[in-house]
Order: C-alpha cells, then sequence, then structure tokens
C-alpha cells in the first residue's frame, strides 16, 4: 500500500529513474538476493518500504516472525546500501516505537524512555534497531539514513485479510460483511477507548518525497550525533477507535449494533504524534479521513467484485 502511493507521488512529480521490484522479484530478508541487487542496480536514493505488517491479532499470533523477518530486511537492505555508497536512505517505521504510556502529542526524543506495548513489543524492537542501523551509519560513514516513523496508515490497495489487517481495514471489511450478511451486530476487540490518527498513505508518501528533497533543511536536527535521526509523520489529532467504527458505520450504511470485546487487548492508549518537524517543510495531509474513508470503501467494492478481496 505505501510502496504505491510512493509511486504514485514519485510518477506525479515527473520522477523517472525509478528502480522497481516485487517480493516475487527479489526477497529482502535474502541477503544475498539483497546484495546482488544493489550490486547490479547501483541505487543513489532507497526508500525501504518493505516490512512485515498487521494488527494486533497477527502481532499477538506471530511475535517471531515478525522481529525476525523485519530485523531480517532492515539489515540486508542497509547494510547493501553502505556497501555500494548508497548516501541517501529513508526508513520507514512506525509509532509504535515510542514507549506505551509516554507524553501526548509525541516527540522524537522520547524514544526508549519507556516500556513498550507488549502486544506489538517485536515489531517495535525491530523497527527501533532499524532507526539504530541508520543512526549508526550515519555516525561512522557520515551517511544521511533518515528514519519517518508514521501513526496508523490506511489507503488504496490496503490488506483487508482479517487475520493480520489493521484496525481501520479490518473493522471496515466486518462492518460491510456484516451489513451484506443482515446481521445485528458487529464484535470489536478490546473496550473501543483506545485514540487513534489515521493518515491517508497519498499524504504519507508526499511527506515522504518532500523529505528526501529538503533533508538539508532539517540535517542540524536529523543528524545530530546525540540524537536519533527520526522524524514523525501525522494527522495532528486522534479519535477513539469506537468513534472509527460509527464513521465507518455510516460509509458502509449499517444500522447494526457495535459491541467491544473487553476482555481482548487495547493495546497502546494513546499515540497522538508531534509532527512539528516535517509541518517545519510546508506539510499537511490533504485527505481528512471523512474524504480517505469513502474513498478506500469504493476500492474496497471493486476489488472484491473482481476477486482480488475473498
Amino acid at each position: 500500500m505505501v510502496g504505491a502511493a510512493l509511486l504514485r507521488q514519485l510518477e506525479g512529480k515527473g520522477y523517472q529513474n525509478l528502480l522497481l521490484c516485487s517480493h516475487a522479484e527479489v526477497d529482502l530478508s535474502d541477503q544475498s538476493a539483497t546484495f546482488r541487487l544493489f550490486r547490479e542496480e547501483k541505487p543513489e536514493v532507497v526508500i525501504l518500504a518493505a516490512a512485515k505488517v498487521g494488527g494486533i491479532l497477527a502481532n499477538n499470533s506471530f511475535p517471531a516472525e515478525f522481529i525476525y523477518n523485519n530485523i531480517s530486511i532492515q539489515n540486508n537492505v542497509l547494510q547493501a546500501a553502505v556497501e555500494t555508497s548508497v548516501s541517501e536512505v529513508l526508513f520507514l517505521g512506525s509509532s509504535c516505537i515510542y514507549p506505551r504510556d509516554c507524553a501526548q502529542p509525541i516527540r522524537e526524543e522520547y524514544l526508549m524512555s519507556g516500556p513498550l506495548e507488549k502486544t506489538n513489543r517485536p515489531y517495535a524492537v525491530a523497527k527501533i534497531a532499524g532507526v539504530e542501523f541508520c543512526w549508526a551509519c550515519n555516525r561512522q560513514y557520515g551517511t544521511r539514513y533518515v528514519g519517518v516513523m508514521p501513526t496508523n496508515i490506511y489507503g488504496l490497495g490496503d490488506n483487508y485479510d482479517l487475520n493480520d489487517a489493521h484496525v481501520l481495514p479490518g473493522l471496515l471489511r466486518r462492518i460491510h460483511e456484516a451489513k451484506e450478511s443482515g446481521a445485528e451486530e458487529v464484535v470489536i476487540w478490546g473496550s473501543g477507548s483506545p485514540r487513534r490518527e489515521f493518515l491517508y498513505s497519498d499524504d504519507l508518501a508526499e511527506a515522504c518525497i518532500l523529505l528526501l528533497e529538503n533533508l538539508e533543511l532539517l540535517e542540524s536536527e536529523l543528524f545530530f550525533q546525540d540524537k536519533p535521526p527520526i522524524i514523525n509523520v501525522g494527522v495532528g489529532h486522534d479519535l477513539e477507535i469506537s468513534e472509527l467504527a460509527k464513521r465507518i458505520c455510516e460509509v458502509v450504511g449499517f444500522k447494526g449494533k457495535l459491541v467491544f470485546d473487553k476482555t481482548k487487548p487495547d493495546g497502546t492508549p494513546r499515540k497522538l504524534l508531534d509532527s512539528s518537524r516535517i509541518n517545519s517543510l510546508g506539510w499537511t495531509p490533504k485527505t481528512p479521513l471523512d474524504v480517505g474513508l469513502p474513498i478506500v470503501y469504493d476500492e474496497y467494492l471493486s476489488r472484491k467484485k473482481t476477486g482480488s478481496i475473498v
């Protein structure tokens, strides 16, 4: 999803010399394949969006896969970048790197200031390791490797598999299927009280490209040796999961009841990001949730018709 959004934005800005490869073509968790790709293609700038991701169910069910696969991908790509003299890398992380109960809004310097949320700790630790790798390369090799920490992302091409979808696409599918089946209620994990930001994927892609085009403007903030080179990207306001579910019901047209299963985990209570650094470059998100939700629901229906969602 994010990779496709980056491609749309890059092509829209006129970039042409783009190196693209699917997972089927190159498995970035395979060190030999990754190093061979870099040696043959010699990229100048790398955007590392590849990762194993998922919602709270997937993180709870496959913690070993989340930490192993993500660390493998990061290590291979970053080391290949160093060995082929790539001077700039944009590494996509996640807001889950921050402590579970840190002050709001979350500033970049809060990294590693407290315990992580246990339901996604393996994924968070992997992403923190990626940040540390970027930081170490900058100190040792003089590179400009920067980590972008986005809030919850949704958009075109999202994953709607109920076993590993994130909260928004997972809710959208379940609420749509409840409407189609005539169900009277939808059961949702947790209390509904956690608060989240939701950022449209093309808005994130625009922020990433703007950052790469203007790294020199934030160089003193991002590449001091005593600070990790990370930058938050969020929308600046959040809402409860219960409110998100209500908004999805309005878009889908589901009139039934929402039931919250409080025996299931909530995850982090709140993750509102301080995005003032990226805002200082002139970036603000263009797609409010009330605009984005109908867009992704229309695409979901189209994909259902073509059989790409089963």
